[in-house]
């Protein structure tokens, strides 16, 4: 065992010197390696100093760049500033001086402002002492005049009021009548049209009368079927034919409304086809609808021919000749239109025959003359100025077409056609009984007019003449002046608008006649 524990030992010991040597070889490395670090500290050291004494000069050149620049800016700002100064003072020189001029300005106006004022106020005082002169010299003419005339003051004053009175009537009765003379052509084509319209499509008390059709039923069991299941039947037949279907109270009757009146007829041929069929319902509404259409535009056609041989006026459009069968149903204050045309045409033809002019002509012109009514629901404007503008559409000569249109005296009148028309329609259409109307209330808004022109001063005799569409009024010459006559027109007519209700208008005029007379001995 003892081997064994030498050779341990001897281990052991070679172990620990070969530690040993291990150790002191590591202190040998790490002092090399210390001294090596050293150096390379001091080497390190030395060049960081070098650069940092590098970068302190240059930024010691950058800042004296700097500086520099900083210091040329600022010299620049400031020469800049130097220079705004100089014009600003020069500014503030100049308005000081242009303020010294205008205060001396002022300065100077004001002297001569208080230079008149202190001269008006002498001259008011002036005029204060002439005033009072001037009252008093006219407080003694007053007196003297007084003395001379026998009159006092008061009643000179109420006679030169009366003077003035008469001389402001007088004057203003000739302004008037000037006016009057410039502003009645405008005056009158604007209040015309505007009468015209309303004549044209609202024919007064009668209008229901001529707007609505009633329809007889063979029971009240036939209104069920017309109204339909859910109302689709009266739907389907109002929009086939653009009316108003009115189903009351009233037992076995419908009515039928719309202001067309070709409508109105269409509606009430369709409607009585489908009464008297019994099928009612949408398709076979269609149907009839479009059959009653052809049936009144033959309807239609026929009138106006028939009305064209009856009158005895050939190659008018057919256009022209639809237009006039569709004044079959058009009324005026209950008036057939078209039987009114005709009437016309034969009270035209037999005044040109008296006048040696064109019979047939004028028969034609007056036949169209009432034309453009057949449109007025449609197109708007007066019924002259559409039948004049349709009859030059359809050829028509332009004696015919002026003629048309200046039945109500809308144009200009360009040959003796015109008045003959407008004649011709006067007297169809104001004649009693033309036009429903009671004889009596006739006769009686005749006197009313009468009477109210009797009423002024100095009218000697008055006539309603034309079936009350004109008064002329005859007036004592010594009593009324021609300015003064214009005067009583006005009134007249102004009294009449006030006191009356009458269809259309009423033309006022004043006659003054003065005669001289003397004998030859």
């Amino acid at each position: 065992m003892l081997p064994d524990a030498g050779l341990l030992i001897l281990g052991v010991v070679i172990s620990g010197v070969a530690f040993m040597l291990m150790l002191n070889a590591r202190h040998r490395n790490e002092a090399d390696t210390a001294h090596r670090a050293a150096g390379e500290a001091a080497r390190i050291l030395e060049e960081a100093k070098t650069r940092s004494e590098l970068l302190v000069k240059e930024s010691e050149l950058k800042a004296k760049d700097l500086v520099v620049g900083a210091r040329a800016e600022a010299e620049r700002e400031l020469r800049e500033r130097r220079r705004e100064l100089a014009a600003l003072e020069s500014k503030l020189v100049a308005r000081e001086e242009t303020f010294e001029k205008r205060q001396e300005a002022f300065e100077r106006r004001e002297a001569e402002l208080n230079r008149r004022d202190q001269s008006v106020r002498n001259r008011e005082k002036a005029i204060g002492e002439k005033e009072a002169e001037r009252q008093a010299l006219i407080e003694e003419a007053r007196v003297r005049l007084e003395a001379v005339a026998g009159l006092t003051g008061e009643e000179a004053k109420r006679t030169l009021i009366e003077e003035m009175v008469g001389q402001a009537r007088h004057e203003a009765a000739r302004h008037i009548r000037v006016v009057e003379e410039e502003a009645r052509e405008d005056a009158d084509r604007r209040a015309k049209r505007i009468i015209s319209i309303a004549i044209e499509r609202l024919a007064g008390e009668f209008v229901a009368e001529r707007t609505v059709s009633v329809i007889a039923l063979p029971s009240d069991e036939m209104k069920g079927r017309i109204i339909g299941r859910e109302g689709r039947n009266i739907r389907a037949i109002e929009a086939a034919t653009g009316v108003d279907i009115i189903i009351d109270d009233t037992p076995e009757a419908v009515v039928i409304s719309c202001h067309n009146p070709i409508r109105r007829e269409i509606a009430r041929v369709a409607l009585e086809r489908l009464i008297s069929d019994g099928r009612i319902h949408p398709g076979r509404i269609e149907e009839v609808v479009r059959k009653a259409e052809q049936e009144v535009e033959e309807s239609i056609k026929e009138a106006g021919q028939r009305a064209l041989i009856e009158v005895g006026v050939h190659g008018v459009h057919q256009e022209l000749v639809k237009l006039l069968g569709m004044l079959k149903y058009r009324y005026s204050y209950a008036q057939n239109v078209l039987m009114h045309s005709i009437e016309a045409a034969f009270i035209c033809g037999a005044m040109a025959a008296e006048l040696g002019l064109n019979e047939k002509q004028a028969r034609r012109a007056a036949l169209l003359h009432d034309i453009g009514k057949a449109l007025t629901h449609e197109v708007e404007g007066s019924h002259a100025l559409i039948g004049g503008e349709l009859a030059r559409k359809y050829g028509e000569s332009a004696k015919i077409v002026n003629a048309i249109a200046a039945h109500h005296e809308e144009v200009k009148a360009e040959t003796i056609l015109a008045p003959l028309v407008d004649a011709a329609d006067a007297l169809s259409g104001a004649r009693p009984g033309a036009r429903r109307e009671v004889l009596e209330s006739y006769v009686k808004r005749l006197d009313d007019l009468e009477t109210i022109a009797k009423s002024f001063r100095g009218v000697d005799k008055c006539f309603a003449v034309q079936a009350g569409r004109e008064m002329r009024v005859i007036v004592e010459p010594s009593q009324i002046s021609d300015e003064e006559a214009t005067m009583l027109a006005r009134e007249v007519a102004r009294k009449i608008e006030t006191d009356m209700t009458y269809p259309g208008q009423i033309r006022v005029t004043v006659i003054r006649e003065t005669r001289a007379t003397d004998l030859a001995r």
